[in-house]
């Protein structure tokens, strides 16, 4: 019995700690940085939300390599898998056909499958709401989406837009 308390307490003592990682509800995240499943973190929130699952989630920024080059990129993201790319033609932006399938392959990778968490990181996060919502709509349940992103979009304290990069969290340039 005291052993099943035990776990139980354990059980909500980490379920607390995964709550409390989760940034505010979806009434306060800006409308376009919402997202169909709700899941949001700010930029601070990432590392020990990722550490907390002991590598059993994918840590993905959807912006371009070119933005990565000039901008840089957190030192703790799995892979770079753009949701949209440049086309070679008239260099605009086109949505990367291959952003779902990509996702899926560096979840592979790792062991994981769609069942785990992945999130997604952008230069604002809006980019990383799209993204979110695309691979929700393709059966992915359990994607956040960093509100803040990389370099953020000075929208205000409540919403964490110092991005990661401005809060001083390591990054590199590729």
């Amino acid at each position: 019995m005291l052993n099943t308390l035990r776990i139980a307490a354990f059980a909500i003592a980490l379920l607390s700690r995964a709550a409390a990682c989760v940034a505010a509800d979806a009434s306060s995240v800006p409308e376009a940085k919402q997202t169909t499943l709700g899941l949001y973190l700010t930029s601070e929130e990432v590392p020990p939300f990722l550490a907390e699952r002991h590598g059993h989630s994918l840590f993905v920024d959807v912006r371009t390599p070119e933005e990565l080059a000039s901008s840089g990129v957190a030192t703790i993201v799995d892979a770079n898998v753009p949701l949209f790319v440049l086309s070679s033609a008239d260099g605009k932006p086109r949505p990367n056909p291959d952003f779902i399938a990509g996702v899926e392959s560096r979840l592979a990778a790792k062991g994981l499958t769609k069942d785990d968490a992945v999130v997604v990181i952008c230069r604002t996060g809006r980019r990383s709401a799209t993204a979110a919502d695309v691979l929700a709509s393709a059966g992915f349940p359990k994607v956040y989406t960093v509100i803040d992103g990389f370099i953020g979009d000075g929208g205000g304290a409540e919403t964490g837009t110092g991005g990661w990069r401005n809060k001083g969290l390591p990054w590199r340039y590729p």
